[in-house]
């Protein structure tokens, strides 16, 4: 059996470890930022229905414009986030990661590079790879919040094709105000127009702008034609099994991606199962609601505990911080000891956990405090 040493690999993407989280068989699994809860019985019932429709046509390619979902999510971004935007400024594709492997397909590529704020949602860079685009890591404070001014600094120096900004960020939760976006946009367009050239595009990835305490970005797109807003039906909507992403943006943005999109990508059942959960919105973001709420609690009671806990906008939270004996991973296998998988992100000193339901929440906060007391009890032994 040959290795991967031994085959024809592009060089940027040898040594390099896929994406993934550990899937374990525990009682309580914290670590993918899955919404607990779900779906409602009604929701699986229209489901149910809407693909029973589609497969009457299975013999037919999909609507490869997906005219009925783009409308469906545009009507749902203007409700919920308080911007109007047309079915021409929306594109949907196989999760949040295909809409931005496409952005990167049609804006990156070889000889082009893109620049992120890490630690921040690893499959920016592994995308980035994957497309034949150069990455390069910008800097953040201690707190994970963007040091605006040395983002700016590193933009003007690298003058990237494609820059991602995470809000709320994933693995630390960190929402980015407007006016950090707003001068990191103006810096992308700035970098590059000097010498002639097109301004950079400029990606705000909101998989999670449904749990933040701040409004949606989306607003700031109106007026800048390279500014995209990327979002996902996977966790707010409770979809993760789905597999639907989608993006709000200038048309001419939604026209450049179609340029490298798949033909038919969208299955007639991804469509009709998308369709089914925008009609039940307002039942799915009570459980956001609900999320948030718990999510807030973890804060809290982490916090009381001693835990050093980054602000969350997001459905997860991360804590620490854990040094020596003590370190990340040492407490990752200890709370898995207790029957509790959470998320090891290599961010040094950290650990993520997304929330659960109010009982998997218990079972984390349990755990955590009798770690914590045997760690303890350890270091004075």
């Amino acid at each position: 059996m040959s290795t991967l040493d031994e085959l024809p690999l592009r060089e940027e993407l040898r040594g390099k470890s896929p994406y993934g989280a550990p899937q374990l068989d525990v009682p309580v699994r914290l670590n993918t930022n899955e919404n607990p809860y779900p779906l409602p019985e009604e929701l699986v019932a229209r489901i149910a229905e809407r693909v029973t429709e589609a497969a009457r046509e299975l013999n037919r390619y999909p609507d490869r414009d997906a005219v009925e979902l783009r409308t469906g999510l545009a009507d749902y971004l203007s409700r919920t986030a308080g911007h109007p935007v047309t079915r021409a400024q929306v594109w949907a594709a196989n999760g949040s990661n295909e809409v931005l492997q496409q952005l990167l397909q049609a804006f990156g590529g070889p000889g082009r590079v893109a620049l992120g704020f890490d630690p921040s949602y690893s499959m920016h860079a592994l995308i980035s790879r994957g497309t034949g685009t150069g990455w390069i890591s910008g800097p953040r404070n201690d707190d994970f919040t963007i040091d605006t001014e040395a983002a700016v600094a590193a933009i003007a120096e690298h003058r990237p094709d494609v820059v991602f900004i995470c809000s709320p960020n994933n693995p630390t939760g960190t929402a980015v105000a407007e006016e950090t976006v707003l001068a990191l946009y103006e810096a992308a367009q700035a970098a590059r127009s000097g010498r002639g050239e097109h301004g950079a595009l400029v990606v705000v990835d909101e998989a999670y702008g449904e749990f933040s305490h701040r409004p949606s970005l989306l607003p700031l797109i109106e007026g800048r034609p390279t500014l995209v807003l990327s979002r996902t039906m996977s966790k707010a909507f409770g979809a993760a099994g789905l597999r639907l992403g989608y993006l709000a943006a200038d048309p001419a943005v939604v026209d450049a991606v179609q340029l490298v999109r798949l033909p038919y990508h969208l299955s007639a059942v991804t469509q009709a199962t998308a369709l089914a959960a925008l009609e039940y919105t307002d039942t799915l973001l009570g459980y956001v609601e609900q999320l948030k709420t718990e999510r807030d609690r973890l804060v809290r009671e982490l916090r009381a505990m001693g835990c050093e806990v980054t602000a969350s906008d997001a459905n997860f939270v991360q804590f620490g911080r854990f040094d020596g004996a003590a370190g990340s991973h040492a407490v990752w296998e200890a709370l898995l000891g207790h029957g509790v998988l959470v998320r090891d992100n290599g961010v040094p000193g950290r650990l993520r956990v997304s929330a659960g339901t109010p009982e998997e929440n218990d079972a984390f906060l349990d755990a955590v405090r009798a770690v914590t007391k045997e760690l303890k009890e350890k270091s004075e032994a």
